[in-house]
């Protein structure tokens, strides 16, 4: 897909520029995102690592998710997200992190929370705040998926530019 190339492309000259690394935590997307990172040659320069963590078991486990969160929110929630990102900057050496949680599809929606809802939420080694943002896709699983990897690429680049205008 040539708008996640050039997404990529524009992610990794602004992570390097900055001399950053990024981390992914992906649950819906089930790697997908990471492996989009790494299809650029030279991914290893600015991309630490990527975690898929689809059980809540591996959640709690692998990034630190408090059972509490789960138990409260569900496995597809800002605070869940939140938590993701936050505890894959804390057990790496990434500046930035980015965490996917959703529902994909076919089953598993629910009124509450119906198949296409996706959340991600960014968090920052400097201790800021994580940010958080909830998007509804249509579709078929692919197509949910697909756009929650083009969004999270969207969002990174969007992030950089701020970032990068704020300090000219």
């Amino acid at each position: 897909m040539p708008q996640l190339v050039s997404l990529t492309e524009q992610l990794a000259g602004f992570m390097l520029a900055a001399g950053q690394r990024l981390a992914t935590a992906e649950s819906c997307t089930g790697g997908w995102l990471a492996k989009t990172l790494t299809d650029l040659p030279g991914s290893s320069r600015w991309f630490e690592c990527g975690y898929v963590t689809y059980s809540n078991e591996a959640k709690v486990r692998d990034l630190g998710v408090s059972q509490e969160t789960l138990t409260g929110h569900g496995a597809v929630s800002e605070q869940t997200a939140r938590e993701m990102a936050a505890g894959t900057v804390r057990r790496t050496s990434a500046h930035v992190a980015i965490a996917i949680t959703g529902v994909a599809g076919p089953d598993g929606g629910s009124p509450e929370k119906p198949v296409g809802t996706v959340w991600f939420a960014v968090a920052f080694e400097n201790g800021r705040e994580a940010q958080a943002r909830v998007q509804h896709f249509s579709g078929d699983r692919e197509s949910i998926r697909r756009h929650s990897v083009k969004y999270a690429l969207e969002w990174l680049v969007a992030i950089q530019v701020l970032a990068n205008a704020t300090t000219v």
